[in-house]
């Protein structure tokens, strides 16, 4: 079903003639048009003049606007340089806006955002390219930067791996990354006609509050996250075979020993285990 042409469609479209702007797949343009589904994600980021927002891939500025008239400030990261012109046009008169034309993940988010928001816990919001979306979802929880929620737009698919419970096929080593550092949240599936123009899978927004304390404790954090990335760098493979794959520093047989003393079956696949076990893990290594 086509979605009824509202101001914020006929914008984007006048926007996009006006400047003779071509969307470019390498950099995943699919912008949205649906005020609705824009509304939904205003509103679940739950803003205030207070508050502090970062911004990944503003496009033509549309949402841009919307988080500038609810938050304190907004800094918006955008790494197209044909839209540069375009969003100082459109973001035009907003005081409480700063733009950078970067790479979101080659960016040291903790200079930049201490630089721009100084010791203020920051709020993400951001319809993200669905080619790069584990890359980014993956810094913005393994870097030492003070976020307080992550409130994105993805392809459903990766919402639904995020929010997986163990045992299922969705269930990998983001889910288990982003369910350390956050309580996540579905908000709603959002369809192909939402955007312009249309992708080929469905959407999904998401709504992802970082933890006060961890479900976990841990000994080593980065090895923590090593752990489960080498534990699910080969799905098929035994957890056992995963780990000595995964150039975890000890042979096959230690790692069988190490993982019968604390409990675990080297012959489970890694979609088996919970952040308890991933954790035990972990922390054995460390000890």
């Amino acid at each position: 079903m086509a979605l009824k042409e509202t101001t914020i469609t006929k914008t984007t479209k006048n926007l996009i003639n006006k400047y003779d702007f071509k969307t470019m797949k390498r950099f995943g343009q699919n912008f949205l048009v649906d005020e609705s589904v824009l509304r939904a994600i205003i509103d679940c980021s739950e803003l205030s003049k207070d508050d502090c927002v970062l911004e990944i891939g503003p496009g033509l500025g549309v949402m841009t606007q919307m988080l500038c008239e609810r938050a304190g400030r907004v800094l918006a990261v955008e790494i197209d340089r044909e839209l540069i012109p375009i969003l100082k046009v459109s973001m035009f008169g907003y005081d409480n806006f700063k733009l950078i034309n970067e790479d979101i993940l080659k960016l040291n988010l903790k200079t930049i955002l201490e630089e721009n928001f100084g010791s203020f816990p920051v709020k993400v919001v951001a319809n993200l390219p669905y080619y790069i979306t584990t890359p980014i979802i993956m810094k913005l929880i393994e870097e030492d930067i003070n976020l307080e929620s992550i409130t994105i737009m993805v392809q459903k698919e990766v919402g639904e791996r995020i929010c997986a419970d163990p045992g299922g096929k969705d269930y990998g080593a983001l889910t288990v990354a982003v369910q350390y550092r956050c309580i996540s949240e579905k908000i709603m599936t959002v369809p192909p006609e939402s955007f312009m123009p249309k992708p080929g899978v469905e959407s999904m927004i998401l709504r992802l509050v970082f933890r006060e304390n961890p479900p976990v404790v841990l000994k080593d954090e980065r090895m923590y996250f090593r752990v489960v990335k080498a534990s699910f760098g080969q799905r098929r493979k035994t957890l056992l075979n995963a780990l000595t794959a995964g150039n975890m520093g000890k042979a096959k047989e230690e790692l069988r020993r190490m993982l019968l003393s604390i409990g675990i079956d080297g012959n489970r696949r890694a979609e088996t285990l919970s952040l308890e076990e991933f954790a035990r893990i972990a922390n054995e290594f460390v000890q």
